[in-house]
């Protein structure tokens, strides 16, 4: 609840009238006074009454590429039986504050409104909650309550096509290119048992200790895994703004993407890390995509425990290090993980040919300057 600058004035000058006339004996005063009290203890009770609102709202859809429409349908209902309501909301898209109607909503009646979502910048956007705020006839108090839940749109990287993905050097025995020379089905993980699992699958002991089904989960360790390592250090990125807004860490992002559906399209693992510890794997590109439109840039430097994590559990075959301008002097570091992982990719975002070394200590350098840009140097190797 807040008081209006009328509001404030008008509290200020019945706090003083009612002192002058009950000091002077002015009944006068004192009457104005009171009534300017009332007028305030009025303004009080018609704010605090609290309208009967149900909110819903459906956001078609919640995932899109970077420049995809979705939108917003949020349905406001009178739940009051005897009273109508005249308000003013506003529902939160974003940074966005966008007016809803609530003229003269009848007690038991609906309204709709829509709304695109702002899908231009990538990030996870918060819509809600609806934001109503009742003021009372004089222009004294206003008071503002939320309603509704709080929904979320994810907003995706462009993904720019690859034609290749780094394979290994040894073929399969169904005919997949492989660099693991001792590939073989072996054990990954455990987890909860589904309908249609294997029994012979489950692990007994976990089971007696936790009480629930657990299955043992196998990965075929004869496919070439990729490893992306995404660097989101603020100080690898100097074009970052004030919002820790960066170009090239959004080029970053895209590459990340683009070489994550790259791997799903040929149907090869694929792992994503982030420098400051998050990580996504499995066999949805959500999980993936999701972590994408989440990250943000972070200070600190987590990147050399990062890179002990990658070296003693080794995710992979090929890692490929995603960075800006500032994170260049970092490749050397990253470059120590060429014991555990036969190939590594580097690509350095806002630089030139030029301002890096192409080749460093059997790291591979591609400079771009943007996502499409990386597009075309990946495509531009000969051979992996």
């Amino acid at each position: 609840m807040r008081f209006t600058s009328r509001g404030i004035g008008l509290s200020l000058a019945a706090l003083v009238l009612l002192a002058v006339g009950f000091a002077f004996q002015y009944a006068q005063l004192t009457v104005v006074g009171t009534a300017a009290v009332a007028a305030v203890l009025f303004g009080f009770a018609y704010v605090w009454w609290r309208p009967r609102l149900t909110v819903e709202r459906a956001v078609d859809p919640d995932r899109v590429m970077r420049g995809e429409s979705s939108t917003v349908t949020l349905t406001v209902g009178n739940s009051s039986r005897l009273r109508g309501a005249t308000l003013i909301a506003h529902d939160r898209c974003g940074p966005a504050s966008v007016p809803v109607p609530l003229l003269r909503l009848k007690a038991g009646g609906t309204t709709t409104a829509t709304y695109p979502v702002p899908t231009a910048r990538r990030g996870v956007v918060d819509i809600g909650p609806l934001r109503v705020v009742r003021r009372d006839p004089l222009g004294l108090l206003t008071l503002a309550r939320g309603y509704g839940g709080v929904s979320k749109v994810w907003v995706y990287p462009t993904v720019h096509h690859l034609t290749a993905v780094p394979t290994g050097v040894m073929r399969s025995l169904d005919g997949r290119v492989d660099r693991v020379p001792h590939g073989s089905i072996t054990f990954d993980t455990l987890r909860e048992y589904v309908v249609g699992d294997e029994l012979r699958h489950v692990h007994w002991r976990t089971t007696a200790r936790i009480g629930e089904l657990m299955v043992r989960e196998h990965l075929d360790t004869s496919l070439p895994r990729l490893v992306v390592l995404l660097d989101d250090r603020l100080a690898a990125y100097p074009d970052a703004d004030r919002t820790r807004d960066s170009v090239h860490f959004e080029s970053a992002c895209e590459a990340a993407a683009s070489i994550v559906m790259a791997a799903f399209r040929e149907e090869l693992p694929v792992a994503l890390r982030l420098a400051g510890g998050a990580h996504a794997g499995g066999k949805h590109t959500r999980d993936y995509l999701d972590l994408l439109a989440e990250a943000t840039l972070a200070t600190g430097d987590q990147l050399d425990a990062t890179v002990a994590q990658l070296r003693t559990r080794r995710a992979g075959d090929t890692l490929v290090f995603l960075t800006g301008p500032g994170g260049v002097a970092d490749l050397g570091r990253v470059g120590t993980l060429r014991a555990a992982y036969p190939s590594l990719i580097a690509g350095a975002f806002g630089t030139t040919d030029g301002e890096v070394p192409t080749a460093l200590d059997g790291l591979q350098v591609l400079s771009a300057t943007d996502g499409a840009d990386f597009a075309a140097a990946w495509d531009g190797v000969s051979a992996w």
